[in-house]
C-alpha cells in the first residue's frame, strides 16, 4: 500500500479508526474521516502519522452530496490522488425487531440516509480520481444483520441489507476500474460497546460472544480491518461484488 491514498469514512473510532492505522502501517496516505469524534479522528490521524506517513482528519456530513465531494476534494487537494476508499461511516437505532411501533418512517430514513446514501455519495464523489488509479478498491462495511434480518432494529438490517445490494449493482457499474466489494462483521469488540454496557458488562458481553462461536474469540476491530484490507490487497485483484461474513464463525452457530 506504500503511497496509495485512502479514506476511511467514522475512521475515527471503532472498526474505521483500526483500518485507518493498518492502512498507515502498510504505507499508506490516510483521510479519517468523521462528523463528531472529532478529537478522536485527530488522535487517529496522529497515530498513522506515527507509523510514518501522511495522514489528516477531515470532517464532513456524508448524508449530504456536498459533504461527500469536500472530503474526495480534500483527498486530491492533497495529495492528488485516491486509491482505496472504506465506506464505514454508519448508524443504527436500537428496537427490538418484535415491537414495529418503536421504529418510526423518520428512524428509517436517517439510517438509510447515512447507511446506504451515505455511501452511494461518497463512492460517487471519488469515482473520477478512483478511475485513475491502477490499484482502486471500494469496501463497504455492511453486517451479518444484513444477511440474516437480525440485530440492532430492523431498520437497521435493512440498511445492510440495502448496502449489500448496492455493492453488487457498483461492482458491476464501475468495473473494469473500480472493485467493489463488502465485509459483514458480526459483533466487534469496540468501544463502542464498552461505553453502551460499562467495563464489566463489556467484558462479560465478549465472553459470552467467545463462548458461543466456533472459534472461541470475540472479534476486535482489527480484525474486521484484515478482512477490509485483504479486498484492497492486489491478491484479491480478481475479486468483485462479493462480501465476506468476519463473525469468528458466530453464523454458524445459530
Amino acid at each position: 500500500m506504500e503511497d496509495r491514498v485512502a479514506i476511511v469514512t467514522g475512521g475515527g473510532t471503532g472498526i474505521g479508526a483500526a483500518v485507518s492505522v493498518a492502512m498507515a502501517r502498510r504505507g499508506a496516505r490516510v483521510l479519517v474521516n468523521y462528523s463528531r469524534s472529532a478529537g478522536e479522528a485527530e488522535a487517529v490521524a496522529e497515530q498513522c502519522r506515527a507509523a510514518g506517513v501522511d495522514a489528516i482528519a477531515v470532517a464532513a456530513d456524508l448524508r449530504h452530496d456536498d459533504g461527500a465531494r469536500v472530503l474526495a476534494a480534500s483527498a486530491e487537494q492533497r495529495w492528488g490522488r485516491i486509491d482505496f476508499l472504506v465506506n464505514n461511516a454508519g448508524k443504527t437505532k436500537f428496537a427490538a425487531h418484535s415491537e414495529l411501533d418503536a421504529l418510526s418512517a423518520e428512524d428509517f430514513l436517517d439510517i438509510y440516509r447515512l447507511n446506504v446514501v451515505g455511501a452511494f455519495q461518497t463512492t460517487r464523489a471519488c469515482v473520477p480520481a478512483l478511475q485513475r488509479s491502477d490499484a482502486a478498491s471500494v469496501v463497504n462495511v455492511a453486517s451479518v444483520a444484513g444477511v440474516f434480518g437480525h440485530g440492532s432494529s430492523v431498520a437497521y438490517a435493512a440498511s445492510k441489507g440495502a448496502l449489500l445490494t448496492m455493492t453488487k449493482s457498483l461492482a458491476r457499474a464501475l468495473a473494469p476500474r473500480i472493485r467493489v466489494n463488502a465485509v459483514n462483521p458480526g459483533y466487534v469488540a469496540t468501544r463502542w460497546w464498552r461505553d453502551r454496557v460499562g467495563d464489566a458488562e463489556f467484558e462479560k458481553l465478549n465472553a459470552r460472544v467467545a463462548a458461543g462461536s466456533p472459534l472461541k474469540k470475540a472479534p476486535r476491530g482489527e480484525d474486521i480491518a484484515d478482512a477490509i484490507l485483504m479486498f484492497l490487497d492486489p491478491a484479491t485483484r480478481m475479486v468483485t461484488g462479493e462480501s465476506l461474513l468476519v463473525d469468528a464463525g458466530q453464523h454458524l452457530a445459530v
